[in-house]
């Protein structure tokens, strides 16, 4: 009796069971999307009453929670099932696959394979997908291999993800031959196809395999549109509107996809008038477009049009999402506008937003562009939850260029330490933070890294990496980094003209030029100043005046830096004329036209004509700057305007708000003690509230030396030593100060001290450039039979020549070849008759010097110019633009 009542309650039970495990089948099937609490009701009973057995039952309840983005609850479920169909591995693939979680997807898919569950199509579909997400080639190749194993290489879905995967890893000849074994390709392998390319950057070839699609008679439709839309933003309007007119012809619809699309291609062309046309083609409207709308006015940084676009917007009832406001972010920054970038900090605050990632992009960027400070940056980029390689990128970028390098290594160990891999963009950040440091051994460790990682052969990275090099002074090194790249492009140059200038390597800035000839990057209004400015501070004329030739045929004449860098090279070479000519064609002159112009004729003796130029330019509006003031207070100082000197000292600080510099005091100095004010040059020293540093004690030395003061000169030579001991000018001028004043025993013992440091003078070295090509010299050289042939014996028979004219000058043994009468000479014999001759030399032109070419200048009709530092010399008929002062040169 017992025994039937205990079969009666187990097949009662059973029963129940059965019926239960049908109901819960019943009741998920006929779940929705937004349904996942009662798949979390159900899922709780199947455990508790051990009914994971049933497939049916786990494989419904799996797919409700993958239906409702539950993909957390879902794989919890799929390990706890006992047995696991191709339908359960399949569907969990898949939902990673479409997570974007591609690691999770293969990872998964690894398991399947080691369980001995044989994989479908579906399961090959979403694995190539993931391998595709991570442009992993290696593994895609090995499910390929699957694929033709298990017979699955027939199926067109999994051809077409194949295709993808081939063309998005860069075998596009792979690609486009398992594309030609497609049997009917169909319109969406097709614009697969065409979207691979473009991705690729083949932007020609997807015009071209669209012109195949069509003779094919495979009609295209709106997304494959989209994608040529996309190719054509980089060939050109005219293949952008081609597409829009075969677009027409075909009688596409002007869906909401396809409008967003044309106005972001027509905003790239600033073509706002066919932008508002198409936006205003039909009724169609989404968020996303008007999104495109307001980054097209963006763009063409229309801001007006861009806020009254976004108000619009939302007047409309239609919400900005994360998108449209980073747009009007990006604006802020593009124009400085902080209180339009607060309002709209404010705004993302109260929609939700804050948490948003692109938004919080966004912001960093707007406060570190728009702020003088990069608190609120910072205080940003703290707050966002989930910071991406863009969030760290922007980060160290605004600090780079708020002049915190120094932090930018601190911040790119945080990223990785948190998981986030830099990428070429921020690595180029941290070299740029490198160059500004002079930080060797940083950008040795990133070069490494970059090598380890295969990212050496992005351009950005390599310009970089020469950039960095260059600023470390190893320019052998950027050189062959920079030939060992497979690409150089514009920037490659320039960043080797504006270094090679920086380090003094004029001439071989010059010779860049034969570089990018061969290999075919014309010069633009980047790489034109710098060498202009080689040109000049080499004083190679002929070559500038070249140069000069090739901006105004290329088009760059106008472009202001480029203008700028003329009036700075005619100014050096003594062609004021020229300089005053490059000076007006500038249509709205800035601060550091000015500067050139006041510049270049202080330089050349012109002091009132300077002093005229900036009254002038502060009557057309532009504030100077405290390079301004270096140059006016250089010219009071060789002008012997002593007064005016003070004058505009004072007015930096009272009128315009520039705190002054040691530099500025160095010239303060400069001015007091050649009018022989020592004792005030000596009390601005003492009570000026910068350290002083070895230049002022030197200058304030020069004067001691001119005017005789001993004790002085003595204390300012000790406190010049105590920080430079290694200057050898210092001694130099300590012995001609014992001379002068007849203590030669000490003047003796300062010159044995200076030869047991092992000190000695700067080379004297001048340079002439002599039909297009610079020559140099230094004194007493016999190095070249070309100079030692004549040039010598020239210098005799002019000296010659000038005593039979009855000058006075006799010339000083001590002088007699110097570098800069060899150069003179030297240009003198071997240039054309009416060229003019222009040398440059690197130190102060000794008085013997300008007295032998004076004279020359009288007895040849010929004009010579000589820059020897900030002065410029032009000497014709006898007489010399800088008036003769005693205390612009040394003895020889």
């Amino acid at each position: 009796m017992m025994s039937k009542v205990a079969a009666s309650a187990f097949l009662s039970r059973n029963n129940e069971l059965g019926n239960l495990q049908q109901s819960c089948i019943r009741i998920l099937s006929f779940c929705e999307s937004n349904s996942s609490r009662i798949g979390l009701h159900i899922h709780c009973p199947v455990i508790k009453l051990g009914l994971l057995e049933n497939l049916d039952l786990c494989n419904n309840l799996l797919s409700l929670y993958l239906k409702t983005d539950a993909l957390c609850n879902a794989r919890k479920l799929f390990d706890e099932m006992p047995h696991r169909t191709v339908f359960a591995w399949t569907v969990v693939i898949s939902a990673y696959t479409k997570s974007q979680e591609f690691v999770s997807a293969l990872s998964l898919f690894d398991e399947m394979m080691a369980s001995g569950t044989f994989p479908n199509e579906f399961t090959f579909s979403s694995v190539i997908r993931s391998c595709t997400g991570l442009r992993d080639f290696n593994y895609g190749a090995r499910v390929h291999g699957s694929v033709v194993k298990t017979g699955f290489e027939g199926n067109s879905v999994i051809r077409s993800s194949l295709t993808d995967l081939y063309s998005k890893c860069g075998k596009l000849k792979e690609a486009r031959e398992l594309f030609n074994s497609l049997q009917n390709a169909d319109t969406i392998s097709w614009t697969m196809m065409i979207s691979s390319l473009v991705e690729a950057r083949k932007w020609r070839e997807a015009l071209q395999f669209y012109s195949e699609m069509v003779e094919a008679g495979v009609p295209p439709n709106e997304f494959t549109f989209v994608k040529l839309l996309g190719a054509s933003s980089f060939l050109g309007l005219e293949f952008g509107q081609m597409i829009h007119s075969n677009l027409i012809v075909r009688g596409i619809p002007l869906n909401v996809v396809l409008k967003t699309s044309l106005v972001d291609f027509y905003s790239r062309f600033s073509k706002m008038e066919d932008f508002v046309r198409v936006l205003n083609s039909t009724g169609d409207q989404d968020v996303f477009l008007w999104t495109s709308v307001v980054s097209g006015f963006v763009r063409n940084l229309k801001t007006k049009e861009a806020v009254g676009t976004f108000l619009e917007m939302r007047g409309l009832g239609l919400q900005p999402n994360n998108f449209t406001y980073s747009a009007i972010l990006s604006l802020c920054s593009s124009v400085r506008a902080l209180d339009l970038g607060k309002h709209i900090h404010s705004q993302t605050i109260k929609v939700g937003l804050e948490e948003s990632t692109d938004v919080g992009n966004a912001l960093v960027d707007m406060y570190m562009k728009c702020s003088a400070s990069e608190v609120e940056a910072l205080r940003v980029f703290r707050s966002m939850i989930s910071p991406n390689v863009v969030s760290w990128t922007t980060l160290i970028l605004g600090l780079v260029d708020h002049g915190f390098e120094q932090d930018c290594f601190g911040l790119l160990m945080e990223m990785v330490t948190q998981g986030v891999d830099p990428n070429v963009v921020t690595l180029s950040g941290v070299l740029r933070a490198c160059s500004k440091l002079r930080l060797l051994r940083q950008v040795l460790e990133i070069h490494g890294y970059l090598l380890r990682r295969h990212m050496d052969g992005e351009i950005i990275v390599g310009n970089s990496l020469v950039d960095a090099y260059a600023s470390s002074s190893k320019v052998d090194y950027a050189w062959n980094l920079a030939r060992s790249m497979g690409r150089r492009d514009i920037i490659t140059y320039t960043i080797f003209v504006t270094r090679l200038n920086e380090l003094g390597k004029h001439g071989m800035a010059l010779s860049v030029i034969s570089h990018m000839c061969a290999d075919g990057v014309g010069m633009d209004q980047f790489s034109l100043p710098g060498l202009i400015s080689a040109s000049a501070n080499l004083g190679a004329l002929e070559t500038g005046k070249h140069l000069h030739c090739y901006s105004a045929k290329s088009g760059f004449s106008g472009a202001v830096s480029v203008l700028n860098s003329l009036v700075d090279m005619y100014s050096k070479c003594g062609s004021l004329e020229d300089a005053n000519k490059a000076f007006e064609e500038i249509a709205t002159p800035d601060v550091v036209s000015w500067n050139g112009l006041v510049s270049g004729l202080a330089s050349n003796g012109c002091i009132s004509s300077a002093l005229s130029a900036f009254e002038e330019m502060r009557i057309k509006g532009t504030e100077p700057d405290s390079v301004t003031f270096l140059i006016l207070l250089s010219a009071c100082s060789n002008g012997r305007l002593t007064e005016m000197g003070l004058q505009y000292f004072r007015a930096m600080k009272e009128i315009h708000n520039i705190e002054p510099q040691i530099e500025h005091y160095v010239h303060l100095v400069g001015i007091l003690g050649r009018a022989g004010r020592l004792e005030e040059a000596t009390e601005i020293i003492e009570t000026m509230q910068l350290k002083p540093n070895a230049l002022i004690f030197k200058t304030l030395l020069r004067a001691c030396r001119y005017h005789g003061n001993l004790s002085l000169g003595e204390d300012m030579a000790n406190r010049g030593l105590a920080l430079a001991p290694f200057d050898p000018a210092f001694y130099i001028l300590l012995a001609d100060l014992y001379d002068e004043s007849g203590r030669p025993e000490l003047a003796q013992k300062t010159r044995n001290l200076m030869n047991e440091k092992g000190l000695s003078k700067k080379l004297s070295k001048s340079t002439v450039e002599v039909q297009g090509k610079v020559h140099s010299f230094v004194s007493e050289d016999v190095t070249t039979v070309e100079k030692t042939n004549g040039i010598y014996a020239e210098i005799e028979s002019i000296k010659y020549e000038i005593e039979r004219s009855g000058s006075s000058y006799r010339g000083n043994e001590n002088a007699s070849f110097h570098s800069a009468k060899q150069a003179v000479v030297f240009g003198f014999l071997y240039a054309s008759p009416k060229a003019p001759v222009h040398v440059v030399k690197n130190k102060i032109l000794c008085k013997d010097c300008h007295d032998f070419v004076s004279n020359l200048t009288r007895l040849v009709d010929k004009n010579i110019t000589i820059r020897d530092g900030d002065q410029v010399h032009v000497f014709k008929n006898g007489e010399c633009s800088c008036k003769r002062d005693e205390t612009s040169f040394v003895l020889p």
